[in-house]
């Protein structure tokens, strides 16, 4: 089969399982962020009862592969009468792996704030968390932006794995057409090139956020 009719014949499905991809990528996002957020916030949590349990998770779901949590969440979670659908599996899966890898560049960056401005929001009589809120945070998000993006800009990569669950993604259609044609390496190649272009979507939008952070930083 000659390149541009096997491209033109398995274009179609590709194409839908990358629309499958990026509603799964913005899914796991959302979700993610919702899970890294309150997460780092009890990394630096004065109290040590707030601390650990984050810490505990941040461990655990960095210490294991991914590929394992979407098992364990899928195929071993019915075991003790919780089940979910491969869709619901893979983005709880994805959004709490992302979560504990956002919380630790969030985490970070708020560490990177001067203490002078903790002192000096406390010294206007804010308090812990209206410091936290008012001055530190947007601080801290402009320097986590690029950590936390390339996190986020990874989820797209991350989500061929749930392929294994029988999610059609890109890479499930990707081979459900090789079953069909027998032409895996130029399949592979323009699935690669899909994932690709993809990535560079989310990164254009990793600049224009930057961009935005800065110029309102400039500003005050």
């Amino acid at each position: 089969m000659a390149l541009v009719d096997l491209l033109s014949e398995a274009a179609p499905v590709l194409l839908r399982g990358a629309g499958y991809t990026l509603l799964f990528a913005l899914a796991s996002m959302v979700g993610g962020l919702a899970i890294g957020v309150p997460l780092a916030l009890m990394r630096i949590a004065p109290f040590r009862l707030v601390r650990w349990p984050a810490t505990l998770y941040v461990s655990l779901l960095r210490g294991t592969p991914l590929l394992v949590q979407i098992f364990v969440i899928y195929y071993g979670l019915p075991g003790i009468g919780i089940e979910f659908t491969p869709v619901t599996a893979g983005v709880l899966a994805l959004s709490l792996n992302s979560g504990a890898y956002l919380s630790e560049s969030l985490r970070g960056a708020i560490s990177s704030v001067r203490q002078d401005q903790w002192r000096a929001g406390l010294s206007l009589g804010l308090g812990y968390g209206q410091t936290l809120a008012h001055v530190v945070l947007p601080q801290a998000l402009r320097i986590a932006v690029p950590s936390m993006s390339n996190t986020l800009i990874s989820l797209i990569k991350d989500t061929s794995l749930v392929s294994v669950i029988t999610v059609t993604e890109l890479m499930l259609a990707t081979k459900e057409v090789i079953a069909t044609t027998f032409e895996p390496l130029p399949l592979y190649l323009a699935a690669a090139a899909v994932y690709w272009l993809l990535s560079l979507g989310f990164e254009q939008v990793q600049r224009l956020a930057e961009r935005r952070l800065n110029k309102a930083h400039a500003g005050d």
